[in-house]
Protein backbone atom coordinates (compact mmCIF):
# COMPACT_ATOMS: atom_id res chain seq x y z
CA UNK A 1 0.00 0.00 0.00
CA UNK A 2 1.50 3.61 -1.10
CA UNK A 3 2.50 5.51 2.16
CA UNK A 4 -0.79 7.49 4.03
CA UNK A 5 -3.07 5.36 1.78
CA UNK A 6 -4.49 3.67 4.46
CA UNK A 7 -5.80 6.88 5.93
CA UNK A 8 -8.37 6.53 2.94
CA UNK A 9 -9.13 2.98 3.67
CA UNK A 10 -13.10 3.47 5.07
CA UNK A 11 -12.69 1.55 8.90
CA UNK A 12 -15.76 1.00 11.32
CA UNK A 13 -16.83 3.43 13.69
CA UNK A 14 -17.14 3.60 17.20
CA UNK A 15 -19.86 1.31 19.21
CA UNK A 16 -21.59 2.35 22.27
CA UNK A 17 -23.58 -0.41 24.44
CA UNK A 18 -26.02 1.69 26.98
CA UNK A 19 -27.75 1.06 30.57
CA UNK A 20 -30.14 3.29 29.50
CA UNK A 21 -31.46 6.74 28.83
CA UNK A 22 -31.20 6.68 24.82
CA UNK A 23 -33.04 9.70 23.23
CA UNK A 24 -32.89 11.77 26.79
CA UNK A 25 -31.66 14.69 27.62
CA UNK A 26 -29.30 12.89 30.07
CA UNK A 27 -27.52 10.91 27.34
CA UNK A 28 -27.36 13.83 24.81
CA UNK A 29 -23.47 14.18 25.60
CA UNK A 30 -23.01 10.17 24.40
CA UNK A 31 -25.25 10.93 21.40
CA UNK A 32 -23.52 14.28 20.63
CA UNK A 33 -19.68 12.21 20.72
CA UNK A 34 -20.91 9.75 18.70
CA UNK A 35 -22.04 11.27 15.80
CA UNK A 36 -19.66 14.17 16.13
CA UNK A 37 -17.48 14.44 12.77
CA UNK A 38 -20.07 11.91 11.03
CA UNK A 39 -22.75 12.94 8.61
CA UNK A 40 -25.76 14.58 10.77
CA UNK A 41 -27.77 11.88 9.62
CA UNK A 42 -29.60 9.94 12.78
CA UNK A 43 -30.60 6.26 12.31
CA UNK A 44 -32.84 5.08 14.36
CA UNK A 45 -34.56 1.73 14.94
CA UNK A 46 -37.26 0.56 17.41
CA UNK A 47 -36.83 -2.61 16.42
CA UNK A 48 -36.39 -3.65 19.30
CA UNK A 49 -40.77 -2.83 20.79
CA UNK A 50 -41.78 -4.39 17.61
CA UNK A 51 -44.36 -6.73 19.31
CA UNK A 52 -45.68 -3.32 21.57
CA UNK A 53 -47.78 -2.08 19.24
CA UNK A 54 -48.15 1.34 17.07
CA UNK A 55 -48.41 3.58 20.49
CA UNK A 56 -44.99 2.19 21.47
CA UNK A 57 -43.53 2.59 18.31
CA UNK A 58 -44.93 6.42 18.19
CA UNK A 59 -43.52 7.31 21.38
CA UNK A 60 -39.87 6.18 20.37
CA UNK A 61 -39.66 8.08 17.05
CA UNK A 62 -41.20 10.93 19.04
CA UNK A 63 -38.38 10.34 21.40
CA UNK A 64 -35.78 10.31 18.68
CA UNK A 65 -37.15 13.09 16.79
CA UNK A 66 -36.86 15.28 19.94
CA UNK A 67 -33.05 14.23 20.75
CA UNK A 68 -31.89 14.57 16.94
CA UNK A 69 -33.62 18.13 17.07
CA UNK A 70 -31.08 18.77 20.24
CA UNK A 71 -28.52 17.49 18.27
CA UNK A 72 -28.89 19.84 15.45
CA UNK A 73 -29.16 16.63 12.89
CA UNK A 74 -31.99 14.61 10.96
CA UNK A 75 -33.95 11.99 12.67
CA UNK A 76 -34.20 8.93 9.86
CA UNK A 77 -36.57 6.34 11.71
CA UNK A 78 -36.48 2.95 10.16
CA UNK A 79 -39.61 1.11 11.07
CA UNK A 80 -37.93 -2.51 10.73
CA UNK A 81 -40.47 -4.01 13.04
CA UNK A 82 -40.81 -7.74 11.68
CA UNK A 83 -38.91 -9.70 8.87
CA UNK A 84 -40.97 -8.03 6.20
CA UNK A 85 -39.88 -4.65 6.73
CA UNK A 86 -36.34 -5.38 8.16
CA UNK A 87 -35.95 -7.05 4.32
CA UNK A 88 -37.67 -3.96 2.48
CA UNK A 89 -35.11 -2.66 0.46
CA UNK A 90 -37.04 1.29 0.93
CA UNK A 91 -35.86 0.58 5.11
CA UNK A 92 -32.42 -0.52 4.05
CA UNK A 93 -31.87 2.45 1.64
CA UNK A 94 -32.77 4.77 4.05
CA UNK A 95 -29.21 3.33 6.20
CA UNK A 96 -27.34 4.82 4.02
CA UNK A 97 -25.53 8.03 4.99
CA UNK A 98 -25.95 7.63 8.91
CA UNK A 99 -23.43 9.27 10.96
CA UNK A 100 -25.15 7.29 14.12
CA UNK A 101 -27.06 4.24 13.58
CA UNK A 102 -29.25 3.52 17.49
CA UNK A 103 -30.95 0.45 18.34
CA UNK A 104 -33.37 1.52 21.36
CA UNK A 105 -34.80 -0.50 23.88
CA UNK A 106 -37.54 -3.49 24.06
CA UNK A 107 -36.76 -7.20 23.57
CA UNK A 108 -33.71 -8.25 22.71
CA UNK A 109 -34.51 -11.25 21.18
CA UNK A 110 -37.07 -9.28 19.08
CA UNK A 111 -34.47 -7.70 17.63
CA UNK A 112 -31.89 -10.42 16.45
CA UNK A 113 -34.87 -12.04 15.43
CA UNK A 114 -35.66 -9.35 13.26
CA UNK A 115 -32.74 -8.00 12.04
CA UNK A 116 -30.49 -11.18 11.38
CA UNK A 117 -29.63 -11.80 8.11
CA UNK A 118 -32.04 -8.78 6.02
CA UNK A 119 -31.02 -5.93 4.05
CA UNK A 120 -31.72 -3.60 6.72
CA UNK A 121 -28.88 -5.45 8.95
CA UNK A 122 -26.50 -5.85 5.92
CA UNK A 123 -26.89 -1.68 5.08
CA UNK A 124 -26.55 -1.44 9.14
CA UNK A 125 -23.39 -3.18 9.02
CA UNK A 126 -22.16 -1.67 5.69
CA UNK A 127 -22.83 1.55 7.47
CA UNK A 128 -20.84 0.98 10.66
CA UNK A 129 -18.00 -0.46 8.94
CA UNK A 130 -17.81 2.50 6.71
CA UNK A 131 -17.35 4.80 9.80
CA UNK A 132 -20.18 5.47 11.07
CA UNK A 133 -21.67 5.19 14.55
CA UNK A 134 -23.35 2.17 16.16
CA UNK A 135 -25.14 2.33 19.96
CA UNK A 136 -27.80 -0.04 21.41
CA UNK A 137 -29.66 0.59 24.51
CA UNK A 138 -30.88 -2.14 26.74
CA UNK A 139 -32.92 -4.47 24.57
CA UNK A 140 -30.21 -2.76 21.54
CA UNK A 141 -26.87 -3.16 23.84
CA UNK A 142 -27.94 -6.54 24.48
CA UNK A 143 -28.87 -8.01 20.73
CA UNK A 144 -25.33 -6.58 19.72
CA UNK A 145 -23.56 -8.59 21.87
CA UNK A 146 -23.57 -13.01 20.95
CA UNK A 147 -25.72 -13.58 24.56
CA UNK A 148 -29.23 -12.37 24.26
CA UNK A 149 -30.71 -13.88 27.69
CA UNK A 150 -34.22 -13.41 28.51
CA UNK A 151 -33.86 -11.11 31.35
CA UNK A 152 -37.53 -11.22 32.40
CA UNK A 153 -37.64 -15.11 33.00
CA UNK A 154 -34.42 -16.19 33.89
CA UNK A 155 -35.32 -19.31 33.55
CA UNK A 156 -35.16 -19.59 29.65
CA UNK A 157 -32.19 -20.40 27.96
CA UNK A 158 -30.19 -17.77 26.41
CA UNK A 159 -30.02 -17.51 22.41
CA UNK A 160 -27.69 -16.14 20.04
CA UNK A 161 -27.18 -12.04 19.43
CA UNK A 162 -25.72 -10.51 16.41
CA UNK A 163 -22.64 -10.96 17.48
CA UNK A 164 -21.03 -7.12 16.79
CA UNK A 165 -18.60 -7.74 19.76
CA UNK A 166 -19.32 -11.75 20.35
CA UNK A 167 -16.15 -11.28 23.23
CA UNK A 168 -18.63 -9.37 25.79
CA UNK A 169 -21.43 -10.03 27.51
CA UNK A 170 -23.59 -7.14 28.76
CA UNK A 171 -26.54 -6.74 31.45
CA UNK A 172 -28.17 -3.35 31.07
CA UNK A 173 -29.41 -1.49 34.09
CA UNK A 174 -27.46 -2.81 35.91
CA UNK A 175 -27.84 -1.32 39.35
CA UNK A 176 -31.63 -2.01 39.11
CA UNK A 177 -31.13 -5.62 38.07
CA UNK A 178 -28.89 -5.79 41.30
CA UNK A 179 -32.20 -4.98 43.32
CA UNK A 180 -34.11 -7.05 41.65
CA UNK A 181 -31.48 -9.95 41.54
CA UNK A 182 -28.76 -9.62 43.92
CA UNK A 183 -25.34 -11.19 43.13
CA UNK A 184 -27.24 -12.02 39.28
CA UNK A 185 -23.74 -10.77 37.91
CA UNK A 186 -21.66 -13.17 39.42
CA UNK A 187 -23.95 -16.04 38.81
CA UNK A 188 -23.56 -15.17 34.88
CA UNK A 189 -19.93 -14.47 35.12
CA UNK A 190 -19.37 -18.61 36.50
CA UNK A 191 -20.64 -19.72 33.22
CA UNK A 192 -18.61 -17.67 30.73
CA UNK A 193 -16.61 -19.23 27.89
CA UNK A 194 -13.00 -18.50 27.56
CA UNK A 195 -12.02 -15.33 26.39
CA UNK A 196 -15.76 -13.92 26.80
CA UNK A 197 -15.87 -10.80 29.19
CA UNK A 198 -19.43 -9.41 31.09
CA UNK A 199 -19.74 -5.83 31.95
CA UNK A 200 -22.68 -4.36 33.91
CA UNK A 201 -23.79 -1.20 32.74
CA UNK A 202 -25.39 0.54 35.12
CA UNK A 203 -28.45 3.28 34.42
CA UNK A 204 -28.01 6.78 32.41
CA UNK A 205 -24.42 5.07 32.09
CA UNK A 206 -22.55 4.10 28.61
CA UNK A 207 -19.53 2.33 27.54
CA UNK A 208 -17.70 3.80 24.26
CA UNK A 209 -15.17 1.86 22.22
CA UNK A 210 -12.15 4.06 21.58
CA UNK A 211 -12.43 3.82 17.69
CA UNK A 212 -12.75 0.87 15.82
CA UNK A 213 -10.84 -0.81 19.17
CA UNK A 214 -14.01 -3.10 20.41
CA UNK A 215 -11.48 -4.31 23.07
CA UNK A 216 -10.67 -0.50 24.57
CA UNK A 217 -14.04 1.26 25.66
CA UNK A 218 -14.44 4.30 27.78
CA UNK A 219 -17.37 5.18 30.12
CA UNK A 220 -19.67 7.98 30.03
CA UNK A 221 -22.84 8.93 32.35
CA UNK A 222 -23.97 9.40 35.69
CA UNK A 223 -22.99 5.81 37.20
CA UNK A 224 -20.71 3.62 36.58
CA UNK A 225 -19.48 -0.27 34.66
CA UNK A 226 -19.04 -3.02 36.39
CA UNK A 227 -16.55 -5.73 34.78
CA UNK A 228 -17.80 -9.08 36.22
CA UNK A 229 -15.88 -12.36 37.54
CA UNK A 230 -17.41 -15.36 39.75
CA UNK A 231 -14.71 -13.41 42.11
CA UNK A 232 -16.15 -10.10 42.52
CA UNK A 233 -16.66 -7.17 40.19
CA UNK A 234 -14.52 -3.64 39.62
CA UNK A 235 -16.25 -0.69 39.01
CA UNK A 236 -15.14 1.65 36.76
CA UNK A 237 -16.71 5.44 36.61
CA UNK A 238 -17.35 8.20 33.69
CA UNK A 239 -14.06 8.65 32.41
CA UNK A 240 -12.22 5.45 33.33
CA UNK A 241 -11.00 3.08 30.77
CA UNK A 242 -11.59 -0.60 30.98
CA UNK A 243 -10.36 -3.46 28.52
CA UNK A 244 -11.88 -6.69 27.69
Amino acid sequence: MIRGMDSLVPRPGPVALVGSGEYLPVMLEVEAALIAGRPPRYVQLPTAAGEEGSASIDRWVALGARQAARLGVEAVPVLALDRATADAEENARRVAGAGLIYLSGGRPAHVVATLRGTRVWEAILAAWQGGAALAGCSAGAIALTAWVPDLRDRGAAPGDGLAVVPWLRVLPHFDRLERWAPGMGEGVAAHLPPGVALVGIDEETAIMSEGDDLRCWSVWGRRAAWVLSADGRRPFGAGEELRV
